[in-house]
C-alpha cells in the first residue's frame, strides 16, 4: 500500500511563483518514476513532469521546460515542483502520481494518486 498527499497550491498572479510538495508514504515511493500531472477543465489530464529517485533522472512536458523545476528529498520522502513564471494556461489541479506513470510517457496508468491541489493563475 502507499499513499500521496499534495500541498502548496493556491492562486497568483500571470508571472508569479508556487511551489508544490507531495509527501510519499509506504510503496508510492520507490526506484520508479513519481510525476506531476495535471487536469484544467475540459481538459485531458497531462504529465507535467517526473524524477525517478535515486538516479534523480528528471523530465518536463515541452510547455513548462525552463519554468518548472522537479526535484527531491530522499529522505523525507518528498517531491517538490517548483513553478515560476506561471501563466494562465496553468492553471489546472495538479495531482503527484507514482508507480507505473513512465516519465516522458506519461502514462496515466499510475498506481498511485494523490487528492489534486488547485493552482489558478490569473491575468
Amino acid at each position: 500500500q502507499g499513499l500521496l498527499q499534495e500541498s502548496g497550491g493556491g492562486s497568483v498572479q500571470a508571472g508569479g511563483s508556487l511551489r508544490l510538495a507531495c509527501t510519499a508514504s509506504g510503496n508510492a515511493y520507490s526506484d520508479n518514476c513519481i510525476a506531476w500531472f495535471r487536469q484544467a477543465p475540459g481538459k485531458k489530464r497531462e504529465g507535467v513532469a517526473g524524477i525517478v529517485p535515486p538516479r534523480n533522472f528528471s523530465t518536463y512536458v515541452d510547455s513548462v521546460k525552463g519554468r518548472f523545476t522537479i526535484s527531491q528529498d530522499i529522505a523525507k520522502k518528498m517531491v517538490y515542483l517548483q513553478m515560476n513564471n506561471l501563466k494562465p494556461e496553468d492553471t489546472a489541479v495538479y495531482y503527484c502520481a507514482a508507480e507505473g506513470c513512465g516519465c516522458g510517457s506519461w502514462t496515466l496508468g499510475c498506481t498511485y494518486w494523490g487528492q489534486g491541489t488547485q493552482v489558478t493563475v490569473s491575468t
